[in-house]
């Protein structure tokens, strides 16, 4: 498997695992200490804040996690395809990231380009939050 692939799954399964804990230790495989992340809504730099906002995002969407569904890199960037899925497995949003690695092979930026979520009779997301 690209290395590249290798560190972003770990990375994309570091959102469905569900302690703080396994969390950090997926971090610490695939996440440099000083990594970027931004989507619509939020900016997070390192590791506590980017926990805390999964933690967030995991009180909006139990279990919910990311299945990445296309994923291409070269030169130390990536592109990303992605479904967001509920417990279930339910897809119930998409997106597209862009991923840059330091030379190591660590993320240190992801930007998350997220569709409109929809309402389910599961879920509702608040106004002010992308989930």
């Amino acid at each position: 498997m690209n290395p590249f692939k290798q560190t972003w799954e770990t990375y994309s399964q570091s959102w469905k695992l569900k302690n703080t804990k396994d969390k950090l230790a997926a971090f610490a495989q695939s996440l440099d200490k000083n990594c970027h992340y931004k989507d619509p809504l939020i900016k997070t730099t390192g590791y506590d804040e980017l926990l805390n906002y999964m933690l967030d995002f995991h009180q909006q969407i139990p279990e919910g996690h990311f299945v990445t569904t296309y994923f291409m890199a070269h030169s130390n960037k990536s592109i990303a395809c992605w479904n967001m899925c509920d417990a279930e497995g339910t897809k119930i949003g998409e997106g597209i990231s862009y991923g840059q690695y330091t030379n190591d092979g660590k993320l240190i930026a992801m930007t998350e380009f997220l569709n409109h979520y929809r309402n389910t009779s599961h879920y509702s997301y608040r106004v002010d939050s992308p989930w």
